[in-house]
């Protein structure tokens, strides 16, 4: 069976305090802000993002379901209804050695209000949960950078191992395997 069988677009996981949800039209400017934060962006795409950028960083999550039957999902706060981050897999063909190529990539990223409270924690297990019931014969990886101990500790906790320091682009960064 194709990847893409498995699922067409992001299904619904809720937590006691988080929705993981599709992306949403609605979503835009929440997450054009978020891609606006200094204190988000040094971590991912090192500078802001423009708003064409954004929108498309946005919809390719819908693709990665469409093709692969694997994807991000938005984060929903439920006492808020706000969107608060994203998380999920992915395959972004990245240049990097040793390749990821035949893994699902974690990724992680939540609006700064939103860090500190566990969210980040919560909505990894759940997403490991899915992975684990669905793709089990898929190996796990992450890329995070050196500086950013926050999200290493998050990966750590959820059974990620450095597995490789390496560079992506011009960045040095670590590679992080959970088998």
């Amino acid at each position: 069976m194709s990847p893409s069988a498995k699922f067409k677009t992001a299904p619904i996981i809720t937590t006691e305090r988080l929705i993981l949800r599709p992306h949403k039209y609605d979503d835009f400017d929440q997450y054009l802000a978020m891609f606006q934060e200094p204190a988000f962006t040094r971590y991912t795409t090192v500078e802001p993002l423009s708003r064409e950028d954004t929108w498309t960083k946005m919809i390719r999550h819908g693709g990665h379901w469409s093709f692969l039957g694997y994807g991000y999902w938005a984060i929903e706060e439920k006492s808020s209804g706000n969107f608060i981050g994203e998380m999920g897999f992915a395959d972004f063909k990245r240049t990097l050695t040793p390749s990821l190529e035949g893994m699902m990539e974690a990724g992680w990223g939540l609006v700064t209000a939103a860090h500190g409270k566990g969210y980040a924690s919560e909505a990894l297990k759940v997403a490991l949960d899915w992975r684990d019931d669905f793709y089990p014969e898929k190996e796990t990886a992450c890329i995070i950078a050196p500086e950013n101990a926050a999200s290493i500790r998050l990966a750590e906790k959820h059974g990620f191992s450095l597995w490789v320091e390496t560079m992506y682009k011009i960045y040095e960064t670590k590679m992080f395997r959970r088998i």
